[in-house]
C-alpha cells in the first residue's frame, strides 16, 4: 500500500491540504479530535467549521490582497473556495457564506473520497518519525498537550494572543422600523447584494451613552497565566477599541459613511452598527466587527442600547479565546517544514497567519509542497509577488522573529513595482499592477509544479 501523508487538524488549513493531496492520487490520514475532544468554540463535528464569522472578506481580485488570494486559490482547485462560492450569501463586494452549509459540504466532499481516512482521536504531540510526511494544522485552538509538546521540542516560549467572537442575532427579533437593509455605497451587482447588510443608526447622544456602557461593562477576567497575552489588532474586542478613544468605533466598524437611512433620509447618522447575514435562510445576522469580551449578561444589556436591537434575541453571544501560534520565522524553513524535524510541516493559523482565507491558503500551499516532496520533485515556494508567496515569505523569514505577530495578507507584504506611483491617489493603479503581476506569476508557478 502507498504510504499516506498524515494531517493533524481538520479545520480550514487541514481540509484544504487534504483535498490537494488526495486529488494528486496520494492517500491521506486526517486526524481530527472533534467530537471526541471538544473545544469551547466549535459547535459541530464537521471539518472546516467556521467559528468566528461567516466572511471570507473582500472578493475583489483587482484591488484587494484578500480578493487576490481568493483568485489564486480558485486557480489551484481549492475546495474551500469552491464550497464557499457554492454557499455564498449576499455581502456586497465581500464573500460571506452560510457557515453550516459550507462546512457540511466540505466534509461531504472529503469524506466520500476513497483516498481519505479520518481518524477521530486526539494526537497529543509531534508525530512519530515513522509516520513520514506530516502536516500539523491544529489551528488557533491547538490542544494543550500538542502545544506543550511543540514548545518542548522547539525550545521556545509560548506565543499567543487573544481573539474574540461576535454575537449572532435572530433576524425576526430586529426592529425594522428603525433598521434598514443596505450595503455601504450600495456596492454589489444585484439588488440582493446592494441590500446585504442590516443597518442600525445612532445619533450622537445614543453613541456616547453606548460608549460609556461599553467602558463600564463587566468583562471576562483572564487567568493569571493569560494576563500578558496581547490582542490581535485585526480582531479587537469593541470595548478595547472604545478604550483607545471615544471616536475609534465610529471610524472603525461603526463608521456612518456610504449609508442613507430610509426612515429618516434627511438625517445623517452619527454612527451605524452593521449586521451581516449569517445563513442562507436569512434568519441569523452577526454584528460586524463586534467581537467582545463582555460577560454574557452585560452583552444582552449593552447591545440592547443599539436602535433596532432593543428586543434582540441572540443565537450566540460573543466570546474571547486564547489563540496559539508558533514563531514561524525562527522555526520553519521556506518549505513550511520544522527545521528540527523536516518530516513535519505546519500550516494554517498556527503558523501566524490570521483569517479563514489565509489559513486555508497556507493549507493549500503545504499540501502542494508535500505532494512535490512525496513525488521527489524539486519545488520551491511561490514568488513573493503572489499573495500566497507574500504570506509564506513573511512568516518564514520576512517578519522579525523577535516581534512576530499574526498577519493578514495585505499589499504591504508585496515587493514594490517599478514605474508605478505611490501615494493614496494612485492606489487603484498600484493595486491593479500588483494583482496583474501576481496572477501571471501564480499561473506560471502552478504550471511548473
Amino acid at each position: 500500500m502507498t504510504k499516506p501523508i498524515h494531517i493533524i487538524g481538520g479545520g480550514m488549513a487541514g481540509s484544504e491540504a487534504a483535498w490537494q493531496i488526495i486529488n494528486a492520487g496520494i492517500p491521506v490520514i486526517l486526524h481530527e479530535m472533534r467530537p471526541k475532544v471538544e473545544t469551547f468554540a466549535h459547535q459541530t463535528k464537521d471539518l472546516a467549521e467556521m467559528v468566528c464569522s461567516n466572511s471570507f472578506r473582500s472578493d475583489d481580485d483587482e484591488a484587494n490582497a484578500v480578493g487576490l488570494l481568493h483568485w489564486e486559490m480558485r486557480a489551484a482547485n481549492s475546495i474551500i473556495m469552491e464550497m464557499g462560492d457554492k454557499h455564498a450569501l449576499p455581502a456586497g463586494s465581500a464573500l460571506a457564506v452560510d457557515r453550516e452549509a459550507f462546512s457540511g459540504a466540505v466534509t461531504k466532499m472529503l469524506m466520500k473520497h476513497p483516498l481519505l481516512t479520518v481518524d477521530r482521536n486526539e494526537v497529543h504531540g509531534l508525530p512519530p518519525k515513522e509516520w513520514g510526511s506530516t502536516i500539523i494544522a491544529t489551528g488557533p485552538l491547538t490542544s494543550k498537550d500538542m502545544a506543550n509538546d511543540i514548545l518542548a521540542n522547539t525550545d521556545q516560549k509560548s506565543l499567543a494572543f487573544f481573539d474574540a467572537i461576535a454575537p449572532i442575532v435572530y433576524a425576526d427579533s430586529i426592529d425594522m422600523s428603525k433598521a434598514w437593509m443596505q450595503s455601504r455605497y450600495d456596492k454589489g451587482d444585484t439588488e440582493e447584494e446592494r441590500t446585504a447588510y442590516l443597518n442600525c443608526p445612532m445619533d450622537k447622544e445614543t453613541y456616547e451613552n453606548f460608549i460609556d456602557a461599553l467602558l463600564l461593562a463587566e468583562k471576562t477576567e483572564f487567568k493569571e497565566w493569560e494576563k500578558d497575552t496581547p490582542y490581535f489588532d485585526g480582531c479587537l474586542p469593541i470595548e478595547v477599541m472604545a478604550e483607545r478613544g471615544r471616536e475609534t468605533l465610529r471610524w472603525g466598524p461603526m463608521k456612518p459613511v456610504g449609508l442613507t437611512n430610509p426612515h429618516q433620509p434627511q438625517i445623517k447618522a452619527h454612527a451605524v452598527v452593521q449586521l451581516r447575514r449569517d445563513n442562507a435562510l436569512g434568519t441569523l445576522f452577526n454584528i460586524v466587527g463586534f467581537q467582545t469580551k463582555m460577560k454574557y449578561s452585560e452583552q444582552a444589556r449593552v447591545l440592547s442600547m443599539i436602535p433596532g436591537l432593543e428586543n434582540a434575541q441572540f443565537a450566540r453571544l460573543g466570546g474571547i479565546h486564547r489563540n496559539t501560534f508558533i514563531n514561524s520565522p525562527l522555526l520553519l524553513d521556506n518549505q513550511m517544514r520544522l527545521k528540527s524535524r523536516p518530516d513535519v510541516r505546519f500550516a494554517g493559523q498556527i503558523t501566524g497567519v490570521e483569517g479563514y482565507v489565509e489559513s486555508a491558503a497556507m493549507g493549500l500551499l503545504a499540501g502542494r509542497l508535500a505532494i512535490a516532496e512525496y513525488c521527489e520533485k524539486t519545488c520551491i515556494s511561490p514568488p513573493n509577488t503572489t499573495a500566497m508567496g507574500a504570506l509564506i515569505s513573511h512568516i518564514t523569514g520576512g517578519a522579525d522573529a523577535k516581534n512576530f505577530q499574526p498577519m493578514n495578507v495585505n499589499f504591504g507584504l508585496f515587493p514594490p513595482i517599478d514605474n508605478v506611483k505611490g501615494g493614496r491617489r494612485n492606489r487603484k493603479d498600484r493595486y491593479k499592477a500588483y494583482t496583474d503581476r501576481a496572477k501571471d506569476d501564480w499561473t506560471n508557478w502552478l504550471s511548473a509544479i
